[in-house]
């Protein structure tokens, strides 16, 4: 029954869709099936700039356009090459849910968890984790963000938050079965 999707197991993971970068600027998921899913969750593997440093970001699609504007986030970020071991950031009026920072050599991996997205009643919210390598050494970040607006996203865009383009190896969306 598992086998066949005949017996639903709340939880698990279920694949919307795969997708890889090669030198591009953005990357949408336009088909998140928002009306099916409550949870969803994204994993990036190999995160890297194509040619100097630059940062990403993780930002939401309403009617198909990119919410540019008006996020709440507040995270910890580790980077132990610069001898900083903890510092923070937060902010009321962010231009992203979840940022990145790399350059060539230095990829990063993440995932994120992103609630409420089809709920027109509710705020969507994001958990999300990335580590990587800098100058050898770790660096890592963790946080939660809010949409507090309560709309319907049809879409997730990661974007680079500068000129320079992004490669991804691998970047899956999942929705999660919910409890009824």
């Amino acid at each position: 029954l598992t086998r066949a999707d005949k017996y639903t197991n709340y939880g698990q993971l279920e694949l919307i869709e795969t997708q890889t970068a090669s030198n591009v600027n953005a990357l949408d998921f336009t088909s998140i099936q928002e009306s099916t899913y409550n949870v969803h969750f994204i994993t990036v593997s190999n995160f890297s700039a194509v040619s100097s440093s630059t940062g990403g970001r993780l930002q939401l699609l309403e009617s198909g356009v990119a919410k540019t504007s008006g996020y709440q986030f507040a995270y910890q970020q580790a980077d132990l090459s610069a001898g900083t071991p903890f510092t923070e950031q937060k902010t009321t009026s962010g231009s992203s849910l979840v940022s990145y920072d790399f350059d060539p050599a230095t990829p990063r991996n993440s995932y994120a968890y992103i609630y409420n997205a089809g709920d027109s009643s509710k705020y969507t919210f994001v958990t999300a984790q990335y580590s990587g390598i800098n100058n050898s050494a770790l660096v890592m970040r963790f946080g939660s963000a809010v949409s507090p607006v309560a709309s319907v996203v049809n879409g997730i865009r990661i974007q680079s938050s500068g000129a320079n383009n992004f490669n991804i190896d691998s970047v899956s969306l999942y929705g999660i079965k919910e409890y009824s």
